[in-house]
């Protein structure tokens, strides 16, 4: 008896090992496809929800405003260097925008502005249609609960490098596109020029 057992508990190990394997060979199989970096930004955020516990926070960049910095100074130098670099201001969402949580009774300052580029939208819909869902990019200016006020935006890494590789043409437009939404957030931040990331060769 205690052998038919035995052979039963070996049949099912061995049935779980080879799906284990079919399972695993298979994923193995579609990671390799990916983008050489992609696991490695997945994990990355992975990390960061672990840290965190908000998932949202694991997908976001940000950067914290200067305190000599005003409201308008960051919005006037978002809007001008996007269009320094033929980036389309196509919104400007005013939430909450004439207080501060450092007032009596004020609200903290809430403004969205949203960019983009149609020419190179058109190509990463015509690519896949699930790209127009992060279209247009957007920053958002928020004050915390404390008063400091911060610049977020989508991190764009796993959208460049978390699937399979972009065309070269495109991987090169979405690069330009993120290099120009951090400088521009880096630059608005601290009041210093813009600095284009250098292309290379």
């Amino acid at each position: 008896m205690l052998k038919k057992i035995l052979s039963v508990i070996g049949a099912i190990s061995i049935v779980a090992f080879i799906y284990f394997m079919i399972s695993f060979g298979g994923m193995i199989s579609k990671v390799s496809s990916l983008h050489p970096d992609a696991m490695g930004y997945y994990m990355d955020m992975f990390k960061k929800v672990l840290e965190t516990g908000n998932s949202a926070e694991a997908m976001v960049r940000k950067v914290k405003i200067n305190d000599d910095i005003s409201n308008e100074d960051v919005v006037e130098s978002l809007r001008s260097i996007a269009e320094e670099n033929n980036f389309l201001v196509v919104g400007d969402s005013k939430m909450s925008i004439n207080s501060s949580i450092k007032e009596p009774n004020g609200k903290r300052y809430i403004r969205i502005l949203h960019f983009c580029s149609p020419s190179i939208a058109e190509q990463f819909i015509d690519y896949s249609e699930a790209f127009g869902a992060f279209m247009p990019c957007r920053i958002l200016i928020v004050e915390d609960d404390k008063g400091g006020r911060w610049l977020y935006t989508m991190s764009m890494e796993l959208m460049l490098y978390g699937g399979k590789p972009l065309p070269d043409n495109m991987m090169k437009m979405a690069e330009r596109v993120r290099d120009l939404m951090y400088g521009m957030m880096d630059a608005a931040a601290t009041g210093e020029d813009y600095e284009p990331k250098e292309e290379d060769e």
